[in-house]
């Protein structure tokens, strides 16, 4: 009976294999509105003229909070593990999300 109440309604997750793979992305965009957060995740190749967007994610501002805060503790997670992610940038003046530490978005 213990058994029953511990996750009764528990969330069932599935992944697709031709989504397992993943998307490579050294670039994400961020922009959002009142209602919601959009983020593109853009593949930068040296010597290609063009960038592309890889993914686009739309969400709430509640998950994109929660996601922020998801993506804090894994960060913290890894660093305790692995040490310090050098973001091989002088003091930034901002956030941004960067490819090759330019400082420009």
């Amino acid at each position: 009976m213990a058994n029953e109440n511990q996750n009764p309604k528990q969330l069932q997750i599935e992944l697709k294999p031709e989504v397992a793979t993943g998307v490579y992305s050294n670039l994400a965009v961020v922009a959002n509105t009142p209602t919601e957060f959009v983020l593109d995740f853009v593949s930068i190749l040296p010597g290609m003229p063009k960038a592309d967007v890889r993914s686009r994610i739309i969400m709430t501002p509640e998950h994109a909070k929660r996601l922020l805060f998801a993506l804090q503790e894994r960060v913290r997670g890894y660093e305790s593990q692995f040490g310090t992610i050098d973001l091989h940038q002088p003091e930034a003046k901002g956030r941004t999300i960067a490819p090759f530490g330019t400082g420009e978005a």
